[in-house]
């Protein structure tokens, strides 16, 4: 038996917020120098994003007192205060990511067996895996797992054990739940690494259901079949993720995309082996520069990232969450190819990757 994708759900907060816009708030800082202006100015215009959503409302130009004041002015709240906007904002979100995985898979949350959360923009407890018990009505004997801080990756790791979860116990039925609110570290900075940072991170949510059991749960879906997993030769001082005192920090160097492209061919190879080379492609959006290095390294066709760009500019970089947004728009393809190859980089320089295959 083969543990299949049955559905992705996903979520986001409030209204979609214009690329534009985001960009005119950050040059408009007092603390914002005419070289930095010009920074914010090519950093945002150069993403490819058209919209990110948010669960501030000072970057909608509603001024809270916390993070933002009049005049769209950021503040500097400490990692404290940070950390409880995620506490409560990020149950909520999730839950309905949840629901939606659970409502197109035609299963009610009493079936669910398993439950594995993914977040790396903040920390609680009893945590996200004990709200979505007590507030979707899984089953309290429910064995719970959280993948946390592993960054944009984390989502295949989850996909990794969920599959693992079903090799050992075929009628399981595991819920992956992954919410990001990355807005939440937001700064004013002149550091080109942060003004990167701040010009694509955005905040939202996706969930998948899992099971091996083909009574369970709607027909279809993506069967998982090979994971790979890799550390890069250099890199582990280029994509930083820490814990500072006013927010987590991000350190995001030029770099990242160059190891990137010199890394995906091995990475790629590890994951294919003597199979057939993948048809369609599923490749976090960490940023354009990503991508493009992705598609050149890989020598793939204008086209075959498709999703993934589409994602990027309608959503912008949700960490972890971004790889099922854009599984669900491959699943949501009439006939999408196989084999699927899907990537996605975390801090390290690390790759995760997997290979699907459509269920019909």
């Amino acid at each position: 038996m083969t543990a299949r994708i049955v559905s992705i759900g996903t979520a986001v907060p409030g209204a979609a917020l214009p690329q534009e816009r985001l960009r005119a708030f950050f040059a408009g800082q007092p603390d914002a120098a005419p070289l930095t202006k010009r920074l914010i100015g090519a950093a945002f215009d150069a993403a490819a994003i058209s919209t990110r959503h948010t669960v501030l409302p000072g970057l909608h130009g509603q001024a809270d007192g916390v993070y933002t004041q009049e005049g769209d002015e950021l503040l500097r709240p400490s990692t404290g205060t940070r950390n409880e906007t995620y506490r409560r904002e990020s149950t909520p979100l999730a839950l309905d990511a949840a629901q939606d995985a659970l409502d197109q898979a035609q299963l009610e949350a009493a079936e669910v067996t398993h439950l594995i959360t993914v977040s790396c923009t903040g920390f609680f407890a009893p945590g996200l895996d004990y709200r979505l018990i007590r507030d979707l009505g899984l089953p309290a004997t429910a064995e719970r797992s959280h993948l946390g801080f592993m960054g944009c990756a984390a989502a295949i790791p989850a996909l990794r054990q969920a599959a693992h979860i079903t090799d050992s116990q075929p009628h399981a039925v595991v819920l992956v739940v992954s919410v990001e609110l990355c807005s939440l570290h937001i700064r004013s900075s002149s550091d080109p690494e942060q003004i990167v940072a701040s010009s694509v991170f955005a905040d939202g949510a996706a969930s998948a259901v899992v099971t091996a059991d083909s009574g369970r749960g709607r027909s279809g879906g993506l069967a998982l079949g090979r994971f790979a997993t890799a550390l890069t030769d250099e890199g582990e001082a280029d994509m930083v993720w820490t814990i500072g005192d006013h927010g987590f920090e991000m350190k995001l160097s030029a770099e990242v995309p160059r190891i990137i492209g010199r890394e995906i061919r091995a990475a790629v190879a590890r994951l294919v082996g003597e199979t057939e080379p993948p048809h369609t492609w599923a490749v976090h959006p960490g940023g354009r520069s990503v991508l493009d290095r992705v598609e050149k390294g890989l020598e793939l066709s204008p086209e075959a990232l498709d999703s993934s760009r589409s994602v990027l500019r309608d959503y912008g970089n949700m960490s972890s969450a971004t790889i099922l947004f854009i599984l669900r728009r491959i699943m949501e393809q009439p006939t999408p190819s196989a084999p699927i190859a899907a990537l996605a980089f975390g801090p390290g320089l690390t790759v995760e990757s997997a290979l699907l295959h459509p269920v019909s």
